[in-house]
């Protein structure tokens, strides 16, 4: 018998309300030994006192609200208690449910397992799920709901229902040769499979937008020893996140800081300052060298990166600095309230905040460039873009073949790689589409 599963569906700790949630074939069993009532309607939010079974002492006084199956975020029985959000009460109630016969606590993300095994999403919807409560920004949440209502599901369901045709079609070729069937399936095919290798290809070709909405837009802070980027950190960050003196080299480590900028999660690192023609083979030495090291590691991965430039150096720039420069730079110079010379390009003061506004500017208009706003949903994972990778593939040798027996293999490998990111490959559906099509057998 399937168990039946509890657990706090809020956050922990104190608040004016918690909720409870209990699902699976016991929920209205353990709702009724703890209310001695008759059980709710379905979605009625019904006020009950809740007692111990065994004791009889009250619990709380509570909103219960009951989901009969099938209509409910799992599938199943459902029962969520709306309680006030003290630590006993819920403590009292936890304990009171652990000893109802066929419950146990559930593991980490079990409600929505449940929810996916029962069809009540696929695995992108029950992704969504977690990126929607992780969501910090407003186009986090923007591309977390539309996730979550079905959006790239509903895309990625309508290339798979492409290929089941397409590889019911060829299959009917190769298993019915009697029956009367039309001439050059195979033929007929080739041109729904390469529209699709293009729509997949165009997908890919997305920038990784949907993945830097949810990860966050990487920002490094890249310059000389006393090119003021710890100032500049601490500036944009509105606090004191790294430390700033006149000695070089204070900064050893990455420093990573967390912003909303125009709506998009940035995470912007300050590095240690490059100076790799004054290090040394003693610990200092060694310590600042691996700082450098770490420091470029974050420059070649960063999605965009500053590179922060000494303005009262002018006309010099530093060289391994300057050897950084590609189209994800953004050139800034620093300390441009004490320059002797014309500063060109974005000058700023980080110490006395002076053309903040500007660069803050600049970086979202680097970001929209990078990510874009595009009205199809986009890859959030890279569990996904590997999958379509594969399904690319394997298009790609479909339609290269000259055999459709093979031809047949590679759309069915790209039809399970594209399953896997739903969750749902059904072969029932090949069945259905070669007998609904065909009429084999009449």
């Amino acid at each position: 018998m399937i168990e039946t599963i509890y657990a706090l569906a809020s956050a922990p700790g104190r608040a004016g309300v918690s909720v409870l949630r209990v699902s699976g074939p016991l929920a209205k069993d353990s709702l009724s030994a703890l209310s001695n009532e008759s059980l709710p309607g379905p979605r009625q939010a019904t006020l009950r006192t809740l007692r111990s079974p065994d004791s009889g002492q009250p619990i709380d006084s509570a909103i219960v609200i009951y989901f009969a199956s099938p209509a409910s975020f799992t599938g199943e029985d459902v029962v969520e208690y709306h309680l006030h959000g003290s630590p006993a009460v819920i403590r009292m109630l936890l304990n009171v449910l652990a000893a109802q016969p066929g419950h146990r606590l559930a593991a980490p993300g079990e409600f929505t397992r449940r929810g996916f095994e029962n069809g009540k999403m696929d695995l992108t919807e029950a992704e969504a799920i977690a990126d929607l409560i992780n969501a910090e920004t407003e186009l986090q949440q923007a591309q977390a709901f539309a996730q979550m209502t079905g959006a790239l599901g509903r895309l990625y369901h309508g290339w798979a229902d492409t290929l089941t045709r397409a590889l019911a079609h060829l299959e009917a070729d190769l298993d019915f040769p009697d029956e009367d069937l039309p001439d050059g399936v195979a033929n007929d095919v080739l041109p729904v499979l390469f529209t699709l290798e293009q729509d997949i290809t165009a997908h890919l070709n997305d920038n990784r937008r949907g993945e830097m909405l949810r990860d966050g837009v990487h920002i490094a802070i890249i310059g000389a020893p006393n090119a003021g980027k710890s100032s500049l950190i601490n500036a944009l960050a509105q606090r004191d996140v790294a430390i700033v003196s006149e000695h070089a080299g204070t900064t050893r480590d990455v420093i990573e800081v967390h912003m909303n900028l125009g709506g998009y999660p940035v995470i912007l690192a300050d590095t240690a300052g490059l100076r790799p023609d004054q290090l040394s083979n003693d610990s200092h030495g060694l310590i600042e060298g691996e700082g450098i090291r770490r420091a470029l590691d974050r420059a070649q991965n960063a999605d965009l990166k500053i590179l922060l430039f000494d303005a009262t150096l002018l006309p010099d720039l530093d060289p391994p600095t300057k050897a950084l420069m590609d189209a994800k730079s953004i050139v800034v110079m620093n300390k441009a309230d004490r320059a002797t010379l014309v500063v060109p390009g974005l000058g700023i003061s980080a110490l006395m905040g002076q053309g903040l506004d500007q660069l803050m500017a600049e970086i979202i208009t680097r970001i929209e460039e990078r990510v874009g706003r595009r009205d199809t949903p986009s890859l959030t994972r890279q569990r996904h873009r590997t999958a379509l990778k594969e399904c690319h593939n394997a298009l790609t040798r479909a339609m290269q073949v000259s055999s459709p027996e093979l031809m047949a293999e590679d759309v069915r490998m790209a039809l399970r790689a594209l399953g896997r990111i739903t969750g749902r490959v059904d072969v029932e559906d090949l069945l259905d589409i070669i007998f609904r099509d065909f009429c084999i057998g009449k």
